[in-house]
């Protein structure tokens, strides 16, 4: 790839998106990019590079930027961040929101929708904690085709094998095709929607406001430092005192922002920093420690008939 060209479409993709590419990178751009010049009946990339430079619809930008994305995502990944929901982040949600009784969950660049469908499981598994509270959990991507594929909550073989606890599948899933689908229960509980995280979280428009808890996981890596601190500086200013950022576990907001602060003997969990009144954003609930074997207990007891499955559940993915 010719460097004119390279510098053309690196400049236009971190305007676009974030994404930030080096040199090194350009054989990403020459195997993504290539179908769509065949597409559009171009011999060269270099000849699709030249049409966008002088004309470029809204149509091809978002396909371009869409086959720069990176979507690999699954059920439960790493499965400590599960883990920390149910054992922490849940208890803790429901501590400082019981008064309003309303809790409100971004899940950024969701990709396909595997990590909003699998907070979606555990929070049914919290059965009666929750009764009478108002949840709302939202999945936000830059793809349209993926938010689709969200939307529709059909999964292959291939993926439901990722990460998927065997008695979650077969409690809110039915065979279809080769593939899964998600019931009705569990599809209702996610919204989705187009969002790019060099917009404005704040705005009205992204209905993103008072949020308790963003997953943000595994996407920041792509952007360099002055991108994530745009982002960071975006979702402190929409999550309440006492709220949760969660990244992936080689991300981290050192260095980066002081919007989050350290919360001692977590990896890739933040709080956000209220200026000049830490102490107010410190859960003031009991926060438990890692489960020691795979049956541990992961919510706080209550009074019960029969074992509640969310146990059961955390159990699986502990595994």
């Amino acid at each position: 790839m010719k460097s004119e060209d390279f510098e053309f479409l690196r400049k236009f993709l971190y305007a676009r998106s974030g994404l930030a590419l080096t040199p090194d990178k350009s054989y990403l751009l020459e195997s993504r990019l290539a179908p769509i010049a065949r597409r559009l009946k171009h011999k060269t990339l270099s000849d699709l590079i030249t049409q966008m430079r002088f004309r470029i619809e809204d149509s091809l930008a978002i396909e371009v930027v869409e086959a720069m994305t990176t979507n690999e995502t699954l059920f439960f990944r790493d499965r400590w961040p599960f883990e920390r929901f149910s054992q922490m982040i849940l208890p803790a949600m429901l501590e400082s929101n019981k008064a309003t009784k309303r809790i409100r969950i971004w899940c950024a660049a969701c990709s396909s929708g595997q990590e909003p469908y699998s907070l979606a499981m555990l929070l049914l598994e919290a059965g009666r904690l929750l009764d009478g509270w108002q949840v709302e959990l939202i999945g936000t991507d830059i793809s349209e085709e993926m938010l689709e594929r969200c939307r529709k909550g059909w999964y292959s073989a291939f993926e439901v094998q990722r990460g998927m606890p065997p008695e979650m599948l077969k409690k809110y899933f039915t065979k279809e095709g080769d593939g899964w689908q998600i019931n009705d229960k569990l599809c209702s509980m996610v919204r989705f929607r187009n969002f790019n995280l060099l917009g404005d979280p704040t705005a009205p428009a992204a209905g993103l406001q008072g949020l308790d808890l963003i997953f943000c996981r595994n996407v920041l890596i792509y952007f360099d430092g002055v991108t994530r601190r745009q982002v960071f500086a975006g979702m402190a200013k929409i999550l309440k005192p006492g709220g949760f950022l969660c990244l992936g576990g080689a991300e981290t907001v050192i260095g980066i922002s002081d919007a989050f602060r350290i919360l001692p003997g977590e990896r890739g969990l933040f709080g956000v920093n209220v200026p000049g009144n830490v102490a107010s954003v410190t859960p003031r609930v009991p926060v438990a420690p890692a489960p020691q074997s795979a049956r541990a207990p992961v919510v706080a007891p209550r009074p019960a008939p029969e074992p509640r499955p969310i146990e059961t559940m955390l159990a699986a993915i502990t595994r």
